[in-house]
């Protein structure tokens, strides 16, 4: 299970490696070429209301700045995650926190919490490692959805 390295909230910004940018609301880092990512990036464009969230792939320098400050790589099928108030978040927890965010539907997925912590890893290392498979490939950055473009940091 890829774990992330504990830091202090926003550790980032001294971090050499992690380039500067807008960290004034949280920020996904996921794979760009994962179909089901593309999908969830869809989601959180379509339904994040309040417009504050940012979607960073991981395979631009960013996405792999911010995925090695917490010990995380952009090739490895687990790494997805969640910057909010500089705090840290992977696994379905971090998908879960972004559900309860954004709202609406995204409410669905506190159900979620119920499971213990370990099932929530596992389920969500299943996916993970399968989504391809189970799903396919897509680039979210050539999705022609005005609303997802916004919100991409491509450094």
């Amino acid at each position: 299970m890829a774990e992330l390295t504990p830091r202090i909230s926003f550790s980032y910004r001294d971090d050499p490696t992690v380039p500067p940018f807008d960290d004034s609301g949280p920020i996904t880092v996921m794979d760009g070429e994962c179909a089901l990512c593309s999908f969830g990036a869809r989601m959180i464009a379509r339904f994040d209301r309040d417009e504050v969230f940012r979607i960073c792939p991981g395979q631009t320098e960013l996405g792999t700045a911010l995925l090695g400050h917490y010990g995380l790589k952009p090739d490895d099928p687990e790494s997805w995650l969640l910057i909010m108030d500089g705090q840290a978040y992977g696994s379905l927890d971090a998908i879960i926190r972004v559900g309860q965010t954004v709202g609406g539907v995204g409410h669905i997925l506190r159900v979620l919490r119920i499971l213990p912590r370990g099932m929530q890893d596992w389920i969500y290392r299943r996916i993970a490692r399968n989504r391809y498979a189970m799903f396919g490939t897509g680039d979210m950055c050539s999705l022609p959805d005005e609303k997802l473009k916004a919100r991409l940091l491509l450094k």
